[in-house]
């Protein structure tokens, strides 16, 4: 806190100084008028940039503002009309303007996917999000940014990690065992959005898409429907979200600095029992079961003679801070844009740390009057210092929760307690502090996003763009767990004297695209706008792993210094990707729109009898507004209903899963080759049916605008493991079986309130979607997710019923008899066994937003977005340990323990604690908890410094603000954090919280200076 006090007194004395240097005054006149027939328009807004200083037009169009001397620069705005920047040089005291009418953001341009487009054009369903939306929140991915930003888009964070994975779904789950995650396309190129490392630390990874420093973005594109999708293929059925990155503009150089540092801590603590608190629990519980505690050494003042609040030993407030210098400009034939960043986040747990090094240069060059050309670089260079976390038994954060409160860290001396020490835990506690501490789990990342383009014009408005572009990727992952630690020090099968992996892997990605456009207008009524273009794209990646153990001493950690390597292993993969596409758009008098768009793909992912796949899709706009019967209604100046109707795929599988695969076995001591897979030569892409309806409405001269979609999707021939009988000696082959469908309405409101020397501006958009298993290859139930105690897994895959499902038994409450758990017996038959399982609820969410409030008056901003989601269930898997009725006391308890049941009549959801009984602890709905939340996600206040005050220091622009990040949670669950997911990224078990970190908040202090 002392160093934000230094950072905010700086721009405290920074003040001081420009407010010293006011500026002498002179006065700007001059007259508003309408472009369209010259009439004075009144109520303008009329701004000096970068200052509180602002008028409004009377009734005439007339006004007059004081301005500094020298060069300045007028912003003229109103609901309706164009906005616009006037730059007035010192000799220039009578500024007159003309405006002109727009259809509010309904005219803004908007990239579709090898093309643009303005919005009021759209017939498709796309969601565009600019920069400012995002810009105080402190995000580490582009993932991250669209979070409660974007109807139809599901984000969830699937730990406080820092560089940890997103979970990112448009319009549901569409696949079982393909990847759900939708298309990223950074600049024109598909990227790589999956983990970094080889190693996920219990079902976590991290995250590719953390490379790309937000601050580049100019703006984001989500293609949601077919008509936007279809030019993508075998690649859209999970959705587009298409990244543009800033570009010079033909001005003068800017300099842009911008300087961030905060904090960063858990948004909730666990709550689990003290030593004294847990003593009486566990000596309870073996009373209970029949047994003396004083003879498992669970003796009043001696046990609990140690007190450790362990969750609070491995946790820290963390420092977050980035730093960024961009440039733009240009003139008519050269623009350019260029930033280096650096980002440095500690993690909440001790000895996590994220750091970011990132560089763009963007460039564009008008070669001649036909020809253009242009380049741009993005490259990343990051060092991911992880712990282990979550469901591992030697985790951090797990450990920590879950270890008992009878033992100390440190020795009287200072020293860790490690394997061999008289009071080193053991199995299963560990020592969580020496697990953060002392290993190495160090990521290093290197990512380099390139690419050159043409566009040359052939004759008027018929152009041809090439394009050639590489994603490449490294990681190096460098771990050594020495002898102090659970693995390299405690484990008997490693040898108790350290263990190392170093890891590797390659990857990129070549593509050329080649397009050509032309465009066509007869008679002013007739507009065409047509594409055809063909795109490869070759894949290739290779990996290596070498692991050591029985080190000579902890001051050898790497492989060479291993006394014993005995694993290792490599890998390659390639496939490739060739397409044909075409679209044709066309609009008769602005007022009836067609759109027809089709890709032909081949992949080398599928069997030869199937390499190829047609997807096609057709969609229609009427722009009502536009007809004679709603001319004379003034309050509607945009109305468009719009649908579509088209085929996406999936091909988002292992390279060579058709082909019939051999591998290495062992019979009786001899090595040889076996049967490994099948081959399946009719294998091919999911494909997914989508339908879409919606409008796009714009009132009230702009001041409320409206979008709402409904949509029905059906993707078949799921990319799914086909049982087969299993005396072929194999028991299943990769195929094509089974349907999802999704179905769902969306809806999105924008208003300005308010418009006048205050401006407040509301955005709100919900999204409620319905996912359902169709069909499967049988009726019988898939198993996923965790193994449970009573029911045989966690989750299920079955008809009829949507991806995420829980699983388990029905809980009835406790016996205020007996104490003991009361189950449903679904078959009847007396007992409680596996056979009584049945759902118990789910994942997915009733509905999920974001809601957003803007508020500026004279230099000061104010921002307050709400992210929500409602009706989702969250299996909190952790207190089948924390919460567990006995069944062990080798673990701490949590709080809701001080609830079990003690004596006959007591009324209470808990169950008895009983030494031993793992009755009480089966798997049920007990542990199952509403998900729902409502959190505030982001509240920002910002100030740009007036012009007269800045200018003296020979600046454009300074902005301050503060801003904070997860800062109020309000749910019901129970547990640190109800967005959590254990299983990162998972789609048939998602929604579980097994000793998961929580989300963080940040609060961070920053300012933006222009020169």
């Amino acid at each position: 806190m002392k160093k934000i006090g230094r950072f905010l007194g700086l721009w405290i004395f920074l003040l001081g100084i420009l407010h010293s240097a006011w500026a002498q005054q002179r006065v700007i006149t001059g007259k508003v008028t309408s472009a369209s027939d010259n009439s004075a328009l009144p109520g303008v807004n009329v701004v000096l940039q970068g200052s509180t200083t602002g008028v409004s037009t009377d009734a005439e169009g007339n006004y007059q503002i004081g301005v500094p001397s020298g060069t300045v620069t007028l912003i003229f705005s109103f609901i309706g009309l164009t906005s616009q920047e006037i730059t007035v040089g010192p000799n220039r005291n009578v500024v007159n303007v003309e405006m002109t009418e727009s259809a509010t953001e309904l005219n803004q341009v908007v990239v579709t996917g090898y093309n643009q487009t303005q919005r009021k054009d759209v017939i498709g369903s796309i969601v565009s999000i600019k920069s400012d939306k995002f810009r105080d929140i402190p995000v580490t991915g582009i993932d991250q940014a669209l979070q409660g930003q974007a109807a139809g888009v599901q984000i969830s964070q699937s730990s406080g990690t820092p560089g940890g994975g997103i979970s990112v779904r448009i319009r549901g789950n569409t696949s079982i065992s393909a990847s759900n995650r939708p298309l990223f396309i950074v600049d024109g190129v598909p990227v790589y959005d999956g983990p970094v490392s080889g190693r996920d630390f219990g079902g976590q990874n991290d995250n590719a898409l953390a490379a790309f420093n937000p601050n580049d973005i100019e703006s984001i594109e989500v293609l949601k429907d077919a008509s936007a999708k279809a030019i993508y293929g075998s690649r859209g059925a999970n959705g587009v979200v298409i990244i543009t990155t800033k570009r010079g503009r033909n001005n003068r150089t800017t300099i842009t600095a911008d300087v961030q540092r905060g904090v960063t801590d858990i948004v909730r603590r666990p709550q689990v029992l003290n030593a004294t608190q847990l003593l009486e629990l566990q000596r309870e519980a073996v009373t209970n079961a029949g047994q003396d505690p004083d003879q498992l050494g669970l003796i009043p003042g001696v046990t609990d003679g140690v007190n450790t609040d362990w969750v609070d030993a491995i946790l820290r407030q963390g420092v977050l801070q980035q730093y960024q210098l961009s440039a733009a400009g240009g003139n008519d034939r050269t623009r350019f844009y260029m930033s280096g960043n650096v980002r440095d986040e500690e993690g909440v747990q001790i000895n996590n740390r994220f750091t970011r090094y990132s560089g763009v240069l963007n460039l564009d060059h008008k070669a001649s009057t036909r020809l253009n050309v242009g380049a741009n670089v993005n490259i990343t260079m990051a060092q991911n210092d992880r712990v282990k976390g979550d469901n591992f038994l030697d985790g951090v954060y797990s450990g920590a929760i879950k270890s008992l409160p009878y033992y100390s860290p440190y020795n009287e001396q200072g020293e860790l307690y490690v394997p061999g020490s008289a009071n080193y835990p053991g199995f299963p506690n560990f020592n969580p502090v020496a697990q953060a501490l002392l290993p190495r789990f160090r990521t290093y990342a290197l990512k380099l996003l390139a690419g050159v383009n043409a566009d040359y014009e052939i004759i008027r408005n018929l152009r041809f763009r090439t394009k050639f572009s590489m994603d490449y990727n490294n990681s190096e992952e460098d771990q050594y767990e020495p002898s102090g630690t659970a693995i390299g020090g405690f484990l008997p099968s490693v040898g108790g004297r350290g263990y190392g992996v170093y890891l590797t892997g390659t990857s990129y990605t070549l593509i050329n695209s080649n397009v050509l456009t032309y465009y066509l207008t007869l008679n002013d009524k007739h507009h065409f706008n047509t594409l055809l273009g063909n795109e490869i794209i070759h894949s290739q990646g290779r990996s290596s792993s070498v692991q050591g153990r029985v080190f000579p001493s902890d001051d050898f950690t790497y492989i060479g210094s291993a006394g014993i390597v005995d694993a290792g292993s490599s890998g390659f993969g390639q496939n490739g990707l060739v397409s044909f596409f075409g679209e044709v758009k066309y609009d008769f008098d602005d007022k009836y729109l067609l759109g027809l768009t089709a890709r032909y793909d081949g992949s080398s992912r599928f069997g030869q009898n199937r390499r190829y796949g047609f997807f096609p899709s057709l969609s229609a706009g009427w722009r009502i507004s536009q007809e004679e019967f709603l001319k004379s209604v003034d309050f509607i100046n945009d109305l468009k209903l719009r649908g579509s109707f088209g085929f996406t795929g999936n091909e988002r599988i292992g390279s060579f899963a058709f082909l019939g695969t051999w591998a290495s076995v062992t019979y009786n001591g001899a090595s040889g080759v076996g049967p490994a897979n099948l081959s399946n030569p009719n294998l091919q892409w999911e494909r997914t049916r989508e339908a879409n309806i919606g409008f796009d409405a714009s009132l009230f001269n702009g001041r409320l605008s409206l979008i709402a979609d409904v949509y029905s999707n059906l993707t078949d021939n799921l990319l799914f493991a086909e049982p087969i009988p299993l005396t072929t000696g194999f028991g299943s082959i990769q195929g094509n079986i089974g349907e999802i469908a999704n179905k769902g309405v969306e809806f999105t409101v924008s208003t300005v309130n308010v418009d006048r020397a205050v401006r407040w501006t509301t955005d709100l958009n919900i999204t409620k979607n319905i996912n359902n298993v169709v069909s499967l290859a049988n009726q019988d139930t898939l198993f996923r997710g965790y193994s449970a105690n009573g029911v045989g897994a966690t989750n299920a895959i079955l008809q009829g019923q949507p991806l995420g499902t829980f699983w388990g038994l029905k809980y009835q409450g406790v016996d205020p008899a007996t104490g003991d758990a009361i189950y449903e017996d679904v078959n009847g038959d007396g007992r409680i066994t596996p056979d009584d399982g049945q759902v118990i609820g789910t994942a997915q969410p009733k509905f999920f937003g974001g809601f957003t409030n803007r508020v500026s008056w004279k230099g000061f901003d104010l921002s307050v977005f709400f992210q929500f989601m409602y009706g989702n269930k969250t299996l909190n898997f952790t207190n089948t340990t924390l919460v567990n009725t006995g069944a062990d006391i080798e673990n701490n308890q949590g709080v809701a323990a001080l609830r079990r049941w003690r004596q006959e009549g007591d009324m209470t959801d808990v169950p008895r604690y009983v030494f031993g009984n793992t009755y009480n602890n089966f798997h049920s709905s007990r542990f199952l908890e509403d998900g729902s939340y409502l959190r505030l996600k982001n509240l920002s206040l910002g100030y740009n410094l007036p012009t007269r005050w800045v200018s003296r220091a020979k600046l454009n622009t300074v902005r301050i603000f503060a801003s904070g990040t997860n800062l109020l949670t309000f749910t019901p669950y129970s547990g640190a954090d109800p967005e959590v997911s254990t299983l990162d990224g998972s789609t048939a078990a998602q929604g579980i919280d097994f000793f998961t970190l929580p989300q963080v908040k940040t609060m961070l202090l920053g300012a933006t200076i222009t020169f």
